[in-house]
This record gives structure tokens, C-alpha cells and sequence, in this order.
């Protein structure tokens, strides 16, 4: 039986982590006929989220943003599948460096591109996207279907739309096996501190630890999302690798009426969660608080489920359950963090 050979970018990062985890331990292949690289950024990558992997994948150290690099990368291991992760993901920064965002989320997915259709043409690469590239949708125009308008009002989304149509160009020009989704928001153990469902769960962490006083700080909290679990998602993704249309579209995203709810829906559940909720204050303060906002991100996600059958497992309680428990973990075990 040939090895197959799956490249996971951004390994050492929320959602790369999770897809290292299944392809080492749930993969439905024998372990010695697959190979499973990974890559990092040198002494740049935080190595926490992957340690317990250090010796199961095949670690590369590459910025994706050099294209000679990417090159030797991509032409040396001559990968499989591709499922490509790294990414500059946190909105709120993109105000301040839109270049950087273009640079990782755009020409470092060009010089993937271009590495696999001079190097490796019959490598199949998976693009997330994200449920941000719609931008400002109204409630009129819910659930947000493949077709429904692009409206991005923040960098990091238009670097998103950026990535996903030049995967498609390269698949029509070239004839790539790109696989194009739209995810929309998912949450897990593992996502750093910044982000919105961590922040919220970090900071009640540290407070019934008593290492913060019992008032939440947030930014806008009105915003609707269908939530889904990380690894849900990361059951999405294999199945897009197995049966997706090549060039064609997808929306990924949970949905469940338990599944959605507004942030502040969020925040009362995770304060019934918590022994201290009934005495934890929020306020919204500046510099949580981004330049424009996102009121709903709802996907209509009914034709890759038709697709692959693909279902989400957790609802929202269960996901902010696994989230806090991660961080009260955290916590408890660094808990100068």
C-alpha cells in the first residue's frame, strides 16, 4: 500500500493542532502508512499545544510567506493532501497591519499555489475560509448562503476573500484540486486568550482562582453566530478532503438553533457555568471593542451536510463547558499566564 503523505500548515496553531490529533489518533489508516508533516516557525511557534506530538509528526520549520522556502517545502515532501491552516486569524489586529494579513493569508497561499502546480499538481488542498468575508449581512438576507453578497468590513476578511479566490483561479487556470469552505465561528480548547469564547472563559478562570477581580471585560456582545466545536469541524474537513467538488464552495457551520446565540447569550451561560456567575460584572471597554461590527454570521450549511452528511455532536453548552475547563487546567496549572 503507497504511504500517504498529509501536510497540516500552521501545525502548531488552534485548528492545526486538532487536525495533527485526529490524523495521528483517529485516522482510519495504519499509523506506518502514513506520514504526517507539519509545519512551524521556527522559535516563533508556541510549542504547548503540540508537545504531546512532538515525536508523531514530521515537524518542518517554514515561513510560508518566503516562496523559496515554500517551494523546497512543498517540492521536497510532495504531499498528498494539504490542509492549510496557517493563518493570521485574529480580526481585531488586521486594522493595524492589513499588509501582514495579506501577506499570510494571501501570498502565503499563493506560494503554496504555485509550489503545488510546478512541483506537485496532484496534491489536494484544503482552504478554510471564514464566515468574516460576508461582513455586513442583514437580517432580511439570513441564513448566509454561497451565493449571498460579500460585504467584509475588516481586513482579515478581505485577506480571506483574497485566499479563497485565487484558490479558485488556480484551479480553473491550472487545474489544482482546491477545496474551497466558508467556516463560521468555532471554538475549542486551545484557542488563545484573545479571541472572544477563550477571553471570556480565561478571565472567569482566573477569577474564581482569585487572581482577577470578578469584572468580565468585553467588547460588543450583541453579535449572533451558530457555534461549533473545533473538532466538529476538523470532521468536516476530512470529509471535504474525501468528497468535495473540486473549485466549488462550501459553508460549513452549525445549524442547530442550540448552537446559536448572541455573545451575551454566551456570557450568561458560562456564568451559570461558574459557582461565581451571579457576582461577575461586565462592561465593555475600548480596547476590546473593534472599529466596525458583524451583527450576524448564520450559515445556511445544508448543502455540504447533503454532500457528506456531516453533522455537528456539540451543542453550545458543551462546547463552553470544554473551553472553560480548558483554561481552568491552564489556570490551575500556570497560573501567573
Amino acid at each position: 500500500m503507497p504511504i500517504l503523505k498529509i501536510l497540516v500548515t500552521g501545525g502548531t496553531g488552534f485548528v492545526g493542532s486538532h487536525i495533527l490529533d485526529r490524523l495521528v489518533y483517529r485516522r482510519d489508516v495504519d499509523l506506518e502508512k502514513i506520514e504526517i508533516y507539519a509545519t512551524r516557525r521556527y522559535h516563533l511557534s508556541r510549542r504547548d499545544k503540540v508537545e504531546h506530538l512532538e515525536e508523531k509528526v514530521i515537524w518542518l520549520d517554514c515561513d510560508l510567506t518566503e516562496s523559496i522556502a515554500t517551494t523546497q517545502l512543498i517540492s521536497s515532501i510532495q504531499p498528498d493532501e494539504i490542509y492549510h491552516m496557517a493563518a493570521e486569524s485574529f480580526v481585531s489586529p488586521s486594522w493595524a497591519h492589513p499588509i501582514r494579513y495579506m501577506d499570510v493569508n494571501y501570498n502565503g497561499t499563493v506560494n503554496i499555489l504555485d509550489a503545488i502546480r510546478n512541483h506537485s499538481p496532484k496534491t489536494k488542498i484544503l482552504l478554510p475560509g471564514s464566515g468574516e468575508e460576508y461582513g455586513l449581512v442583514l437580517p432580511t438576507n439570513l441564513p448566509i448562503t454561497s451565493s449571498t453578497e460579500l460585504q467584509p468590513v475588516n481586513p482579515y476578511a478581505v485577506s480571506k476573500i483574497a485566499q479563497d479566490l485565487i484558490g479558485y483561479v488556480y484551479f480553473k487556470s491550472y487545474g489544482l484540486n482546491v477545496i474551497r469552505l466558508r467556516t463560521f465561528n468555532h471554538e475549542g480548547p486551545r484557542r488563545e486568550k484573545y479571541f472572544g469564547i477563550a477571553s471570556f472563559c480565561y478571565q472567569i478562570a482566573r477569577m474564581e482562582a482569585g487572581l482577577q477581580e470578578k469584572i468580565l471585560k468585553v467588547g460588543d456582545t450583541s453579535d449572533k453566530r451558530n457555534f461549533t466545536h473545533v473538532k466538529d469541524i476538523i470532521n468536516a474537513y476530512e470529509l471535504a478532503m474525501k468528497k468535495a467538488e473540486y473549485g466549488k464552495l462550501y459553508l460549513v457551520g452549525s445549524e442547530n438553533s442550540e448552537n446559536i446565540d448572541t455573545f451575551d447569550g454566551v456570557i450568561n451561560k458560562l456564568k451559570n457555568l461558574s459557582k461565581i456567575g451571579d457576582s461577575i460584572k461586565t462592561i465593555q471597554v475600548p480596547e476590546f471593542t473593534r472599529p466596525t461590527a458583524v451583527p450576524y454570521l448564520l450559515a445556511d450549511a445544508t448543502e455540504f451536510a447533503v454532500l457528506t452528511s456531516w453533522a455537528p455532536t456539540m451543542n453550545l453548552d458543551e462546547i463552553l463547558e470544554d473551553v472553560l475547563s480548558y483554561w481552568r487546567n491552564r489556570i490551575r496549572t500556570n497560573p501567573n499566564m
